[in-house]
């Protein structure tokens, strides 16, 4: 962490919740810039773009029209006005292009998408009316940024209970796209498909999305069934040589133009239906099938609506970083993750479950590439009631304790992680719910630059050196993490969370010297206990096993030319 030059600025006042939650809801009705989704491009870069797309083209202009003196003139082609015009239209399109491939990502996901899915509590069982009624609550604190109802994966299974995949019985239409049973989906009746509860959540204030393994069921293949929108037949499109390793319902797709066709003619029908999210399987790793994300990123371009495109299963290699973000907004970065602290796992083999403890790293590793329209995900949080039939495990009340749940919550909204709610939102217990609705949290994972903090200053006559935190007596197991968030300049929030690894209780005594840079005293708010501290040069805090504690602070910036 680098010395921004901060210095103490009068003590903050911190603002009660309901007059926070007013505010919010405030601007929501506004539409106020600062809690709407912000495009990241800065006025000094639109002029420069603008100045350089007006020299190129006056520029062409000179060129194509003839120039005043042919003295001047190397090359002169003789255009009407009219040429002139179409070949300006044409520059200027070619030149936005990639600008708006790029504007398009940012627009789809511009914060980490927030929301529930089914799977971490129903696997593949859920229901119509289930599904309905965790929307219910999750609409009810929809203020607080939760947007998202997904559908994971088995809605198009006539029976999700089946020992094996000829017992579940897949559904799909006469150009092999899966679609929803009726029996489990009542709406879906007279070929509807998802439209009628799609419309229902977004009459909710909602989004709606589902799950879809990678590929073409190999029934359809077997079938040979026609392709929608052109010539081709399923047998044009499966590649046998890619199934899925772990699920044995599909075969992969060629990268060839009846694979396109067949991704066009899904997404068309998806989409149809008002999907806002497809999370999508067995594509970002085991194996990396960089040309079906392609194909996918391409399809939902060509329908013309707005949907989040999700990688899984995790872990994307690092090395992908800039490829996965060229085309979906989140994707996973580890394994399925699941309540427990600390997964066994052993070099060379799966890292399966994923444990709280084992995302530290990872998330640490992925910070650099988080920005908007592309997010490292963490996967679910499994958390709260994991009933009635969770995707791995027996029926169970998550095995977090209350401390480990709140570090999970915490570590994923500092590290801006998307937050995708696993539990059983009908049984949603309080504690679990005052996680979810802590306003500052929130604001953390929609608005803050986030970085973890391996280094704590040391000042020594007026100058500062770094000192390594691990290599600090009593912080063997310490992890920090800092956020901040820019208010009205050069006014700016800053947060800093306080992990402890150890599976002993750690007592922590934490200069702000240390974390700021500067000998400023000063004050705090502690954002789960929702208390304020009294001015002071230090932070003091007992922290228990696998805990955690969050602080936020407001500090001015000394900005020097």
């Amino acid at each position: 962490m680098d010395n921004k030059g901060y210095r103490n600025w009068e003590e903050p006042s911190f603002p009660r919740e309901e007059e926070r939650c007013a505010e919010d809801q405030a601007a929501v009705v506004t539409g106020r810039p600062d809690f709407q989704m912000r495009l990241h491009i800065s006025p000094i870069e639109l002029g420069l773009v603008g100045y350089f797309l007006r020299s190129i083209l006056w520029r062409w202009i000179a060129a194509c029209s003839g120039c005043g003196n042919p003295g001047d003139c190397g090359i002169r082609f003789r255009m009407t006005q009219r040429s002139v015009f179409f070949a300006v239209i044409f520059a200027v399109v070619a030149f936005a292009l990639p600008a708006i491939d790029s504007l398009h990502a940012q627009n789809l996901a511009p914060t980490p998408p927030m929301g529930w899915n089914s799977w971490d509590a129903y696997g593949f069982t859920i229901d119509e009316s289930d599904f309905k009624a965790n929307v219910t609550v999750l609409a009810g604190m929809k203020q607080y940024g939760w947007s998202y109802a997904v559908i994971d994966e088995g809605w198009y299974m006539a029976d999700p209970f089946g020992a094996n995949l000829e017992a579940r019985k897949y559904l799909w239409d006469g150009n092999g796209y899966l679609i929803p049973v009726e029996k489990r989906f009542p709406s879906s009746a007279n070929g509807a498909g998802f439209k009628p509860l799609a419309d229902w959540v977004h009459a909710q204030g909602l989004k709606f999305g589902i799950h879809i393994v990678r590929g073409i069921p190999r029934q359809v293949v077997k079938d040979n069934l026609p392709i929608a929108g052109s010539s081709f037949h399923a047998a044009d499109v499966a590649d046998m040589d890619s199934p899925c390793p772990w699920d044995e319902g599909n075969w992969g797709v060629k990268d060839n133009a009846a694979g396109q066709a067949y991704y066009d003619g899904m997404l068309k029908l998806y989409a149809s239906w008002g999907l806002d999210f497809i999370k999508v399987d067995c594509i970002s790793d085991r194996p990396y099938r960089i040309t079906e994300i392609k194909q996918i990123a391409e399809a939902i371009k060509k329908t013309g609506r707005p949907i989040v495109l999700s990688l899984s299963p995790g872990p994307t290699n690092l090395q992908h970083a800039a490829e996965v973000a060229k085309y979906a907004q989140m994707w996973r970065i580890a394994d399925d993750h699941w309540d427990l602290w600390a997964g066994n796992h052993k070099a060379g083999e799966s890292e399966f479950p994923f444990g709280v403890k084992d995302e530290f790293d990872r998330l640490a590793a992925w910070a650099p590439y988080a920005k908007p329209g592309g997010w490292p995900d963490a996967d679910m949080l499994p958390e709260g009631s994991l009933t009635p039939h969770p995707g791995w495990g027996d029926p169970r009340q998550s095995r977090y304790t209350q401390d480990e749940q709140r570090t999970e919550f915490t570590l994923w909204a500092i590290s801006r992680s998307p937050l995708i709610y696993g539990g059983n939102l009908t049984k949603l217990d309080d504690f679990t719910r005052a996680l979810m609705t802590n306003r500052d949290v929130m604001e953390i994972d929609q608005k803050a630059s986030s970085v973890p903090i391996e280094n704590l200053f040391e000042l020594n006559n007026k100058s500062a050196t770094k000192l390594l935190i691990k290599d600090m007596p009593g912080f063997e197991h310490i992890r920090i993490w800092q956020a901040t968030i820019l208010r009205s300049s050069p006014d700016e929030d800053v947060y800093y969370a306080f992990f402890n690894l150890d599976d002993k209780p750690a007592t922590l005594n934490v200069a702000w010297s240390q974390l700021l840079g500067t000998p400023d005293k000063q004050t705090a708010w502690n954002v789960w206990e929702r208390t304020k501290l009294k001015q002071s040069n230090t932070l003091e805090m007992d922290l228990p096993a696998h805990g955690c504690a969050l602080y936020r602070t407001r500090v001015r910036i000394n900005v020097t030319m």
